[in-house]
C-alpha cells in the first residue's frame, strides 16, 4: 500500500499537465482560427475596396482625361493591394494606394462639376465606408494576432508550442507611414 501514495501522485501531476496541455492547444487553435478569419475579412474589404476603384476612376477619367500619371498610379496600386497574400505585403501595398488616392482625389478636387456629379458622390461615399471597414478588419486581425503572439510567447506555453506547429503570425501594418499620414483631402 505504501506505493500506492506515490503513485496516485504521479498520476495526478500527469493529469493536471495533460488538462494543462490540453486546454492551452485547444485556446492556441482557437486564437489561430481568429486570426486567420480576420486576415479574411480584410481581405473581402481591400477586394471590395480594388472592385470600387475602376468605377470611381472612370467617373473622374470622363472630367480629367489630361491626368493619365494619376489613373496609371491608382491602377497599379489596385493590382498590388490584390496581389498581397501577407500582412507584410498587404502593408507596403496599402501604403501605395493611401498615395494614389490623395492623387485621385486631388484631381477630383481641381473639377468642381464632377464633385457635383451623383454617381461621383456615391462612389465616393462606398470608399470612405469601406475605408472603414478595412480600417476595423485591421484593428480585430492585429488584436488577434497580438492574442495569440502573446500565448505563444508566456511562460510555459514558450517551451512546447512551437513543437506543436504554432508560430507568431506578422500584424498588419503599413510599412510606409508618411503614406498614410495625412489622409486624403476631399474638398466640396
Amino acid at each position: 500500500m505504501e506505493w500506492l501514495v506515490p503513485v496516485l501522485i504521479v498520476v495526478g501531476v500527469l493529469l493536471l499537465v495533460g488538462i494543462y496541455l490540453w486546454s492551452t492547444y485547444n485556446s492556441l487553435v482557437q486564437a489561430n482560427v481568429r486570426v486567420d478569419e480576420a486576415w479574411s475579412d480584410i481581405t473581402v474589404q481591400l477586394k471590395r475596396r480594388a472592385d470600387l476603384i475602376p468605377n470611381l476612376i472612370e467617373t473622374v477619367k470622363g472630367y480629367a482625361s489630361h491626368e493619365k500619371a494619376v489613373f496609371e498610379s491608382v491602377t497599379r496600386a489596385r493590382a498590388e493591394t490584390l496581389s498581397a497574400t501577407a500582412p507584410g505585403a498587404a502593408g507596403v501595398a496599402e501604403g501605395h494606394m493611401q498615395q494614389a488616392l490623395r492623387g485621385l482625389f486631388a484631381v477630383a478636387e481641381a473639377y468642381p462639376q464632377l464633385q457635383a456629379s451623383q454617381n461621383y458622390l456615391q462612389l465616393q461615399s462606398s470608399l470612405v465606408d469601406t475605408e472603414d471597414k478595412i480600417q476595423a478588419s485591421r484593428r480585430f486581425y492585429n488584436g488577434g494576432v497580438r492574442e495569440l503572439n502573446t500565448k505563444i510567447k508566456v511562460f510555459p506555453n514558450n517551451l512546447f508550442v512551437r513543437g506543436l506547429g504554432f508560430t507568431e503570425r506578422e500584424f498588419f501594418e503599413v510599412t510606409d507611414g508618411s503614406a498614410i499620414s495625412e489622409p486624403p483631402r476631399v474638398q466640396f
